[in-house]
């Protein structure tokens, strides 16, 4: 046995992989907003080794694209949001881009989707709205031009572009985001049979409610938890599901009924801050077990709106990205470390619904709510340079957010980077955190329930 052999074969043992290839219809999300990750060609090794087949970028990598070329994986791309409006009003920049991203690697790199922008719901840009499907429609016709018929064009849309998702049976697609806008995606997908791609996290749902929506319920864990659609009559065992169904009630409200549904985005991650609660590896590990089992059903389950239809799924994500900015859990959703190690150990063959290493992890202690006071102070180890710098900024801002730490003011003393940037930060986590701030500053901060003040000084706190 070869080196190469060697370890793709430990690998699969540490992932609890048997080395079975992965089904089509399951695959994965390689986000690289990090400054610590392996290179594209570790990456790809890897990715053979766990065997897995399918693969999605969040753009169209020379590099990667070039290192999957001969390689049994199938690999989704992506137009990002700021190519969306170029390539909508000029078809030779859409044929351009078709040229420099598909044509000069297909098909001996086996392209699967073509993603165009990703979330555009999410931001309120009006004029990209209106773009996406014109855009959509270049790329397709790009794509028909050069006789590529088996590539889908797409566009990943988050949960928030239906204005009600609960019960599943009211689900509808947002009023602000215009009828005709709407009617022509859904028309381009069904009309080219391609997919509603829905990034869908029963993570964000449960964690906004975790006293009313029961955890087994977002863990896919089914059990006796069930909930009746009071308008449909079907019966729900997962959040999931749930989700799903919202968007397929949508479309059937704008009268699409056959349009499918790929989740572009699900998992659970396995660390995040003091007031996020369930984030931790053993429910990340019992999610993403219980949805490989689930996706990888033969016959398909699908779910209560349409029983026994397939439905593809990427995990997210393959690493943690340490450079994401949000709260903590935004740089936690990895099944792989920076150094492509599990974070924990989850069987992707389906043949066990949870690998017996989960119940050697310790039982979660933060799967409650967090009730208290917390502080947002700087990390001790970081370089005096980089947080003086965030120092400035973040007194820079004004509103008073570092008046204690003039010369004479009740936090002054201790005069060093440390002691004056983590009173700034607490100051201003808790003068914007309402509006959206977070406890982060560049990886420069972190949360404490340990106060910080000391005799003459009082550090603001917030208080979940």
């Amino acid at each position: 046995m070869t080196m190469k052999a060697v370890f793709g074969f430990t690998f699969c043992l540490l992932l609890s992989f048997s080395c079975a290839l992965m089904p089509n219809n399951l695959g994965i999300n390689y986000g690289r907003v990090g400054n610590n990750l392996p290179s594209p060609y570790q990456t790809i090794q890897l990715l053979r080794s766990m065997s897995i087949k399918n693969v999605k970028i969040y753009d169209a990598n020379p590099d990667i694209l070039t290192i999957l070329s001969g390689k049994n994986i199938r690999v989704s791309i992506m137009v990002t949001n700021e190519q969306i409006s170029t390539i909508a009003t000029n078809q030779s920049l859409a044929d351009q881009w078709v040229q420099q991203n598909i044509l000069a690697h297909y098909p001996s790199t086996k392209i699967r989707f073509v993603l165009v922008g990703n979330e555009v719901f999410t931001i309120q840009d009006m004029q990209l709205w209106v773009h996406l499907v014109p855009a959509m429609r270049n790329i397709k016709q790009s794509l028909r031009t050069n006789n590529i018929h088996n590539i889908k064009v797409g566009t990943p849309l988050a949960m928030d572009a239906l204005e009600s998702s609960f019960p599943p049976s009211s689900g509808k697609f947002r009023s602000d985001i215009p009828v005709n806008v709407i009617i022509s995606l859904l028309r381009f997908l069904n009309r080219t049979r391609s997919f509603f791609f829905l990034d869908a996290y029963p993570y964000l749902a449960w964690s906004a409610d975790p006293t009313r929506v029961g955890l087994d319920f977002a863990l896919l864990q089914g059990g006796n938890a069930t909930y009746v659609d009071p308008s449909s009559g079907l019966v729900y065992n997962n959040l999931l599901d749930q989700m799903v169904d919202s968007v397929v009630f949508a479309m059937r409200r704008v009268g699409f009924e056959d349009v499918r549904v790929v989740i572009s985005e699900t998992g659970w991650p396995h660390a995040g801050d003091i007031d996020q609660p369930g984030a931790n590896a053993y429910n990340a590990a019992t999610y993403v077990s219980n949805l490989v089992t689930k996706m990888m059903a033969d016959p398909p389950i699908g779910t209560p709106a349409r029983p026994g239809v397939e439905i593809p799924t990427f995990v997210f994500s393959l690493f943690d990205e340490n450079q994401k900015p949000g709260p903590g859990t935004e740089r936690n959703w990895g099944i792989l470390d920076n150094r492509g190690r599990p974070v924990y150990e989850v069987d992707f063959t389906g043949i066990n619904p949870l690998n017996n290493s989960t119940t050697e992890m310790p039982r979660p202690v933060n799967n409650e709510p967090y009730k208290g006071r917390i502080w947002c102070v700087a990390v001790n180890n970081t370089g005096l340079v980089e947080l003086g710098r965030a120092l400035d900024y973040t007194c820079g801002q004004g509103s008073g957010t570092c008046d204690e730490l003039a010369p004479g003011r009740g936090c002054y003393e201790p005069v060093s980077v440390v002691a004056h940037a983590s009173y700034a930060f607490s100051s201003y986590w808790a003068k914007y955190r309402s509006s959206g701030a977070s406890c982060y500053f560049g990886g420069l901060a972190v949360q404490t329930t340990i106060d910080p003040s000391h005799e003459s000084c009082l550090f603001p706190s917030v208080l979940v």
